[in-house]
């Protein structure tokens, strides 16, 4: 045997792992230090355990995120379910749950139907799909132009909806599907013309935000001139309409609004597979071969469209696209828009504003809009004061 390890300084290195010996028992004696460990003057070798926990790590780590997400989102959908459920139980005439279900399946006496599927479930309804749609629309703004400003009801998209509904309620006498295109209308042209005054050689977002406030602003002074220009009972109304309210609402307000949901979704969700590369900027996506314009325009096409459905269903709800997104992203960190979990964020802050705007404000059944701005501007004070303590314009 001595012979033979003479006359074969250097075996070949798969001669021990024949013999049934591991890497690091293999090494010749000489390359170990006093405790019996490598010496590591060549390079490292692994037992083939340690590979097998390494790649288990591995694999972890990669469906950590997607478990996460996974989790938060049906949170929040249970959320949403829990809530729902409660807006339309609760009231003063109470619905039990076994009831409600009943009556949700064909039974249930006359009055319960009546309350429940004329009275409370168009409008929880309606909340739902506004909210989603607002989230989604919030999500897709403030992604694809990098700013946490960039919300439909922060530069003028909501304005434009906002004032294409006043002037087709006021001045049209326009209502229902008709007031909902006048509505989807006004934010397109309202978007058109922001995006033409913020193009120089492309569109940065604080540069778009900026036109947007301007614009929103003009906007408004026409919405305040067509209002004391009418009179006092329909200034009331639309007045309560600009504020986002729920109340009233009916099925001719649930159909069309989710209809343009099930066309806008779907095509928000097929466009938003490029933010992920327009979110490294123009120069660079252009550079990976994205079409950066086209693909700005179809996202942008898709954000105003669902943002002015919500709008003409239920008003300019404020601050619901504004921080539904940043929430989401925070509970369920990705580097995607976190469209699903937007939406369902809210959904969940419109209908929780609203029972707590039906009733846990008083006898005074307030407007949504009240309660969701009494959330979101303290957001929006936070949000600039930290910006202007780190130094960034957007």
């Amino acid at each position: 045997m001595n012979g033979r390890r003479d006359q074969h300084p250097h075996p070949h290195p798969h001669a021990h792992a024949v013999a049934g010996l591991t890497a690091p028992d293999a090494m010749p004696l000489g390359e170990r230090n006093g405790t019996g460990a490598p010496t590591g003057t060549g390079p490292p070798v692994f037992s083939e355990a340690q590979v097998a926990a390494a790649v288990r790590e591995v694999r972890r780590a990669r469906r950590a995120p997607a478990v996460r997400s996974a989790a938060v989102a049906g949170v929040l959908a249970a959320g949403v379910l829990a809530v729902l459920c409660a807006s339309l139980s609760y009231g003063e005439v109470a619905i039990p749950v076994p009831e409600l279900l009943r009556t949700l399946a064909g039974g249930g006496t006359g009055g319960s139907r009546f309350v429940l599927l004329d009275l409370r479930l168009p409008r929880a309804l309606t909340g739902l799909l506004t909210g989603a749609a607002f989230g989604m629309s919030g999500a897709v703004f403030q992604t694809m132009l990098r700013n946490p400003l960039a919300s439909p009801d922060i530069i003028g998209i909501s304005a434009g909806a906002s004032a294409a509904a006043v002037l087709g309620s006021l001045v049209f006498g326009l209502s229902g599907i008709a007031l909902s295109g006048m509505a989807l209308a006004g934010a397109l042209v309202a978007s058109a013309l922001i995006y033409a005054l913020a193009w120089r050689r492309g569109v940065a977002g604080y540069r778009l935000v900026l036109v947007g406030i301007g614009v929103g602003a003009a906007l408004s002074s026409l919405i305040s001139y067509v209002l004391t220009r009418s009179e006092v009972t329909e200034a009331q109304q639309a007045l309560v309409w600009l504020t986002g309210s729920l109340n009233e609402r009916s099925w001719k307000h649930v159909w069309p609004l989710l209809g343009a949901l099930a066309v806008l979704t779907p095509l928000t969700f097929l466009a938003a597979r490029t933010l992920r590369v327009l979110e490294l900027g123009d120069e660079t996506a252009g550079g990976l071969g994205a079409a950066v314009q086209r693909s700005r325009v179809a996202l942008l096409a898709c954000a105003v469209g669902l943002s002015a459905a919500a709008t003409a269903a239920a008003g300019p709800v404020a601050f619901v696209a504004f921080v539904s997104a940043p929430i989401a992203r925070r509970l369920a960190p990705s580097r995607g828009p976190a469209l699903t979990h937007s939406a369902l964020l809210g959904s969940l802050i419109v209908l929780l504003a609203d029972f707590v705007a039906q009733h846990l404000l008083g006898e005074t059944q307030f407007p949504v809009g009240v309660v969701t701005s009494v959330i979101g501007a303290p957001y929006l004070l936070w949000l600039l004061a930290r910006t202007n303590r780190v130094g960034k314009g957007g």
